[in-house]
């Protein structure tokens, strides 16, 4: 397991400590998140996969929907899958079997130039870059949501003690004052 966040990482220390390979701790910075923080994870992901220490790698992370829903998910990054697509149309003219609409979907009709793999070895990497700093910036865009919402929440809820409170004061001054024209009354009638 990768850690990417002190949080995150002190939670699953206990449970998983012995399972812990590395922690980027300090990522989610005061002011932003930077992308060259994202370069530095993928490229640690990628010499591990190089090192043959894992076969395949997935991300899990809060996927920011809305200010109130963040939905937990999990995408493999290595090895890398297309998306498939809508296979009706990838399999267009033909009988719709499978594996002729995957036939279909993944040869490509063009030639590269540079050769494919070269391409391929530029782009995989910098993929993984683009996925982890996507991941990244859900799970701030999840955390300033849910920061904005704790404060709003503590906002209303001063409003309504400052409300409580200065009710409270007013009766207290409200009696106090009935009490001292009591007195006066009182202290009047008896002479």
């Amino acid at each position: 397991m990768v850690c990417v966040g002190r949080k995150g990482r002190d939670i699953l220390i206990r449970e998983y400590g012995s399972l812990i390979t590395q922690s980027f701790r300090d990522v989610f910075g005061k002011k932003r998140v930077e992308f060259s923080q994202a370069q530095m994870i993928a490229e640690y992901v990628l010499e591990q996969f190089n090192a043959d220490k894992f076969d395949i790698c997935s991300l899990i992370y809060n996927q920011f929907k809305s200010i109130l829903v963040q939905e937990p998910v999990l995408q493999q990054l290595i090895p890398f899958q297309m998306e498939t697509g809508d296979k009706g149309a990838a399999g267009a003219g033909s009988n719709g079997s499978e594996a002729e609409s995957k036939e279909a979907f993944t040869a490509a009709p063009y030639d590269f130039e540079p050769a494919e793999e070269e391409i391929l070895g530029k782009l995989l990497p910098r993929n993984l870059s683009i996925q982890i700093y996507r991941a990244m910036l859900d799970s701030a865009a999840g955390e300033q949501a849910a920061r904005m919402t704790a404060m709003e929440n503590a906002t209303n809820n001063a409003g309504d003690m400052i409300k409580s409170l200065t009710l409270q004061y007013n009766r207290a001054r409200q009696a106090y004052i009935t009490k001292e024209l009591i007195e006066i009354i009182s202290g009047a009638e008896a002479v």
